[in-house]
């Protein structure tokens, strides 16, 4: 058998329930599924790394006329910034609340605005739609 054939019929035979296998988990019991394919809980969402800082902070470094724009917390995702070009090239990265957005602004030197104010910037919209146009072209 299969490296991966074994490993099912390990956790079927670890999970076995009530003369039922537990594929999709509940109860007490992790399900083979979310422990072969290491998946997260519903509604649990993803936070910010210091490889998102460190994402934004050598972006921004790179590029010019850079502006920040906070994105409020979803039900999919927490807090986000975006990073906005002279050019209208942009970026996105997960930060930990409204005020670790601020303080990325701060240490990055560059205004920010909230997004729920203020909008996107024509210039993102406009970078956006020619990298489309660029794709469908090759």
């Amino acid at each position: 058998m299969g490296e991966i054939a074994l490993r099912v019929a390990w956790e079927l035979r670890v999970s076995w329930r009530s003369g039922w296998p537990n594929l999709m988990g509940g109860g007490d019991e992790v399900g083979v599924l979310k422990r072969l394919l290491g998946r997260r809980r519903a509604g649990t969402t993803r936070t910010a790394t210091s490889a998102d800082l460190d994402h934004l902070t050598k972006w921004a470094a790179t590029r010019r006329g850079v502006e920040a724009f906070v994105e409020p917390r979803t039900a999919v995702t927490e807090t986000t910034v975006v990073l906005v070009a002279h050019d209208g090239e942009w970026t996105r990265r997960r930060v930990d609340g409204a005020s670790g957005a601020r303080r990325v602004g701060e240490q990055l030197g560059i205004p920010i605005y909230d997004v729920a104010l203020v909008g996107y910037p024509q210039r993102m919209r406009d970078y956006t739609a020619q990298q489309r146009k660029r794709e469908q072209d090759t």
